[in-house]
């Protein structure tokens, strides 16, 4: 008598997705019809147990350039719960058309033993072939991606250098009726207001504090799947966004610089100038590389002890005198509401850090307590990258794009990795590298005393209510430092 051999059950995940949503209101839209072939290729391989589950994945109008859908969320968690063995799409470009994202997704399938089918390019990544025209497809997929988006792309510069509006998030000031931009009224002697607030005023963020006490805000909209979109409150960066946007001149923007737009102007030539001639006599002189030649010694290592927020590299001007300063960033462009913050003399704070670096090598007590606690944040940062290069090694075994940056950013990890050593951090090498610039320190230049404080600080946290700050050191540029230093 024969024995009925009992097949163990393949749980498979049907996913789809559509670019656009037109078409999607239909009774029977694209993702049914996606759906209802790939129910009949699952229905076809039911003598290996392949079983469909009844759950959906469909995501209508999101691209597949990036992973950002919520259906396909919902898929992810699933795979990492265990609750599925198969996914199956109708075309490959359904679930990613991005080799880098691609890549990622393979090694989520393999860590959770899920495998992949296509159902109208008959593969399967449960072989080695399957893998290899994966690889293929993939390549030509985010090949049509790239094509079709610099397609799109010279569409809208051709469009712009006409003049006609292209799209985007609307702008205070404007509706937009048939793709095209029309004056709001209301709006626009909003905007108006705004460009002489600024000229009368002279500083942006006078002008931020005043619209949020009359309570203005920036443009509510209603978004591409019919959801409102609230305007938000001004930010410095918003306003000054707002008072240098050529639209409000009746002017677009394109690569090559700005064409007359078939839209109405809101401000005058006048009103336009006067702006523009403020803020360029508002500007400070250079961008933040020039300014680190004045001496922002700790651009990026600083951080606001009240709200964990970057503080950034900023100046005032009296008369000729001009002082700098690390302002609260959060502060700086959303005002005191945001966050109490602190402003501190950049000039004193700086020689107060190297100050407290100095101490270090005379004082014993203070030298071995500082050399533990490197050496604390040593082996902390070493099991960072241990994690990291494990993380990576199997993507660097994988073919493609992904690959070649997994092996650059293993390579960067084995060298600070090399750099650290064993963890250890102790006070003479600490002492040695303290040593290698307390003798020049002040006939540094700027760049020079600049590079010597991120070898050795991994960041600054200051507290204004005490007026302490809390300096993290970076063992590797101890390491570094020393070996400067020794003859």
């Amino acid at each position: 008598m024969k024995t009925a051999v009992q097949t163990q059950t393949v749980r498979v995940a049907i996913y789809t997705r559509k670019s656009v949503t037109d078409g999607l209101d239909l009774e029977f839209n694209s993702l049914d019809a996606q759906r209802q072939a790939i129910e009949s290729y699952v229905a076809s391989q039911s003598g290996l147990g392949w079983r469909a589950l009844p759950k959906r994945y469909d995501d209508g109008g999101f691209t597949g350039a990036n992973l950002e859908r919520p259906a396909f969320a919902e898929l992810t968690r699933d795979i990492e719960a265990g609750n599925i063995d198969v996914i199956a799409v109708y075309k490959i470009d359904r679930l990613s058309r991005s080799l880098r994202d691609f890549a990622k997704l393979i090694d989520l399938f393999e860590r959770h033993h899920v495998t992949f089918v296509s159902v109208t390019q008959q593969f399967s990544t449960a072989n080695s072939i399957g893998k290899l025209t994966l690889n293929v497809l993939m390549s030509f997929a985010e090949f049509e991606r790239e094509v079709i988006s610099e397609r799109v792309r010279d569409k809208m510069q051709a469009t712009r250098r006409k003049g006609m509006w292209t799209g985007g998030r609307p702008v205070l000031g404007y509706d937009v009726v048939t793709k095209k931009l029309v004056v709001n009224a209301d709006e626009a002697d909003q905007v108006r207001a705004i460009f002489d607030l600024y000229v009368e005023r002279g500083s942006i963020a006078e002008v931020m504090h005043e619209l949020r006490a009359r309570g203005w805000r920036n443009k509510t909209f209603t978004g591409k799947r019919g959801q409102a979109i609230a305007g938000r409150e001004f930010t410095k960066a918003t306003l000054h966004g707002l008072l240098t946007n050529p639209l409000y001149r009746g002017q677009i923007r394109t690569k090559d610089g700005v064409v007359t737009g078939e839209h109405e102007a809101i401000v005058t030539a006048e009103a336009w100038d006067a702006v523009q001639a403020q803020l360029a006599s508002n500007r400070q002189h250079g961008g933040a590389d020039v300014r680190n030649k004045s001496g922002a010694l700790l651009r990026g290592l600083l951080r606001c002890g009240r709200c964990g927020s970057t503080m950034i590299h900023t100046f005032t001007t009296r008369g000729t005198v001009r002082n700098r300063y690390y302002t609260c960033s959060r502060t700086h462009n959303e005002g005191k509401d945001a966050c109490a913050g602190c402003r501190i003399p950049a000039g004193k704070f700086e020689g107060f850090v190297a100050q407290q670096i100095r101490a270090m090598g005379v004082d014993e007590a203070l030298l071995n307590q500082t050399a533990t606690a490197a050496a604390k944040a040593a082996v902390r940062r070493r099991r960072e990258l241990e994690l990291e290069r494990r993380r990576l090694l199997p993507r660097v075994r994988t073919d493609g794009d992904d690959a070649a940056q997994a092996r650059v950013d293993l390579a960067a990890i084995e060298t600070e990795q090399a750099a650290i050593g064993d963890g250890t951090v102790d006070a003479d090498r600490l002492a040695l590298a303290i040593s290698s610039f307390e003798p020049v320190w002040n006939e540094l230049f700027p760049r020079e005393q600049e590079r010597i404080l991120r070898l050795l600080i991994a960041g600054i946290t200051y507290h204004p209510d005490t007026g302490d700050a809390d300096i993290e050191l970076r063992p590797c540029g101890i390491e570094t430092l020393a070996a400067e230093a020794r003859p």
